[in-house]
């Protein structure tokens, strides 16, 4: 191959990140290889993009979704050819279930060395199959034919914030690898990209033409990714309904409106026939808690639904879902003429409050928690509380975020709290805190059990310039904490669900952390869980503070002894 064609592939690379940071977009995370040289030079050179290096790719795509949660713009992650490719797989799902904009690029050889053995060649055409929401593939740069680059680069931030989700674009790079980049395409005025995203639409309906609808006891229930939150408890206080506020929501506050024990009172039966609402406004993503679902597909309530996503309906039961900007039908709602439903949510307010006295009572006198020992329950209701709107909470999406979901009281100032609830998987956790750090701006705390810090430990090998500040509060329950809840801990003997569920590591979480040089505390208790805390967050720029906990039998009955006592303190109100 000639010099000029190794320079036409330097000048289409960085015409891409040119459109790139004409979109917008600030980060990028790349993994060692040499396929991807041209793409990473260019990248390297531009000084409005921070570039990340990570080890390993399937962290770095992870790295790369937490970069994207935490900034709201599509981050950019490459990689080299062959399976380094295939590594990025679990984040591009996790993106693509989650609604996270994200720019795939993989590296590739040219198609005369496919099918003929070539070293770290394998088939890369839609290789992330329907995870991605767009697939291009260019073939090698032509510098005779430059009129579309500009295009790809531009389309490739469009479709990835249009549709809410990763797009790939698989480029092949031919030898040599190294060249100089000459006179871009000339671009759009004033620094525009070749295109950009459109508004999305503002949602309208006939408030006054629906009176009926809004008028009736109601609830709003606000998932992750709920937006204007201010509106929300705005409308909330106009039409008397309560809000079901999961902690991803941002809504977690110190608002009369705002219930955070629904999953351990809508438990009772009782308490659910009390409290069935004739109609619902969903916003954001679902809750966790598979409770509160049932709650609402055996409601009988009418269901209407804003999200970006028509797929978020696992139970099948909303009539209407909306698509598009919210602001609009909030204002409607906002001063819709309808009277305000005061008893009922009066009602709500009552059981929450009895409901959180319930769970502050059954954890101060447990036995578990004598001494002021560090409990599952616990410990996730006092991080809420510690932590204020300065700080991000990155959450596990097994027992953790339940946890933190069931038992974290509404304050004041909450912190931000994201997790990887896309696909639910706990791979990657790590690496996506250390995203959400190095763009966050601010102090991550990230909350994960101890499968789930030994699954990622990759993401704590130190290369280059680290970023942010993270630390890991390591639940250490001794394996895999969120089966003991299932069927399968009480059907199987104990050794054998112990031997394929629990999967008890056996290694020290201490010492792994310190052999990757991260500063390390071991606490048993909440006071030592403060101090480590005071020590930690935001002071270095990685840290980890393992938590010793109760057995995972003894936290499963822990949490049964909590959903009773709140169960009786919501039947008592109600009936009082």
């Amino acid at each position: 191959m000639s010099v000029s064609t190794a320079d036409a592939q330097a000048t289409f690379a960085a015409t891409l990140v040119d459109e790139w940071v004409r979109a917008g977009v600030t980060h990028a995370v790349v993994c060692p290889g040499s396929r991807s040289t041209p793409l990473v030079l260019a990248l390297a050179d531009r000084d409005e993009i921070e570039l990340h290096v990570r080890l390993d790719e399937r962290g770095a795509c992870f790295f790369a979704v937490g970069l994207s949660v935490a900034t709201g713009v599509p981050s950019v992650v490459c990689t080299t050819s062959g399976t380094a490719a295939a590594e990025l797989h679990a984040g591009v799902v996790e993106a693509s279930h989650a609604g996270v904009p994200l720019i795939v690029c993989t590296a590739d050889r040219p198609a005369r060395l496919h099918g003929v053995g070539a070293p770290q060649t394998i088939e890369q055409s839609n290789l992330y199959g329907g995870a991605v929401r767009w697939f291009f593939e260019p073939g090698p740069a032509d510098g005779n034919h430059t009129a579309g680059w500009r295009s790809i680069g531009a389309r490739s931030v469009v479709e990835a914030v249009t549709a809410a989700g990763p797009v790939h674009l698989n480029l092949a790079f031919d030898e040599p690898l190294l060249g100089t980049a000459g006179p871009l395409p000339e671009g759009r005025g004033a620094g525009a990209p070749w295109e950009a995203p459109s508004a999305r639409p503002s949602i309208a309906l006939d408030v006054a033409r629906d009176v009926e609808r809004w008028g009736r006891p109601g609830v709003i229930v606000a998932g992750g990714g709920t937006p204007v939150p201010p509106m929300v408890l705005e409308v909330a206080d106009r039409l008397g309904w309560p809000v079901l506020a999961d902690p991803r929501s941002g809504l977690r506050t110190d608002h009369p409106a705002v219930i955070a024990a629904a999953d351990a009172f809508l438990r009772d039966p009782g308490v659910r026939d009390a409290l069935r609402p004739a109609t619902v406004l969903s916003l954001g993503g679902s809750w966790v808690s598979r409770v509160v679902g049932e709650f609402l597909a055996d409601a009988g309530a009418e269901i209407v639904a804003v999200n970006p996503s028509p797929t978020v309906d696992p139970d099948k039961v909303k009539h209407q879902v909306l698509r598009g900007d919210p602001v609009g039908l909030l204002e409607a709602l906002a001063g819709a003429p309808v009277a305000g439903q005061g008893q009922w949510r009066e009602r709500w307010e009552r059981v929450e409050v009895a409901a959180q006295g319930a769970i502050d009572k059954t954890l101060d006198n447990d036995p578990l928690s004598a001494g002021g020992r560090a409990t599952e329950p616990g410990l996730l209701r006092r991080l809420l509380a510690a932590l204020d709107a300065a700080h991000t909470m990155v959450v596990a999406p097994s027992m953790p975020v339940r946890d933190l979901e069931w038992f974290g009281a509404p304050r004041a100032n909450p912190p931000r709290v994201l997790a990887n609830r896309g696909a639910n998987g706990i791979d990657g956790v790590t690496s996506t805190a250390f995203g959400v750090a190095a763009g966050a701006g601010g102090p991550v705390v990230a909350v994960l059990g101890d499968l789930a810090f030994l699954h990622d430990v990759s993401a704590l090998v130190p290369v280059g310039h680290v970023t942010g500040s993270c630390t890991l509060v390591v639940l250490d329950n001794g394996g895999g904490g969120i089966f003991s809840f299932l069927p399968q801990a009480a059907a199987l003997a104990a050794e054998r669900f112990e031997r394929l569920f629990g999967t008890a590591p056996r290694v020290s979480i201490t010492e792994v952390a310190r052999g990757f040089g991260v500063p390390v505390a071991d606490v048993s208790t909440l006071a030592a869980l403060d101090e480590a805390l005071g020590r930690f967050v935001g002071v270095p720029a990685r840290s980890v503070i393992r938590v010793a906990l109760p057995s995972r039998t003894d936290n499963v009955a822990l949490h049964e002894r909590i959903h009773r006592a709140v169960g009786a303190s919501a039947r008592s109100v109600l009936a009082g």
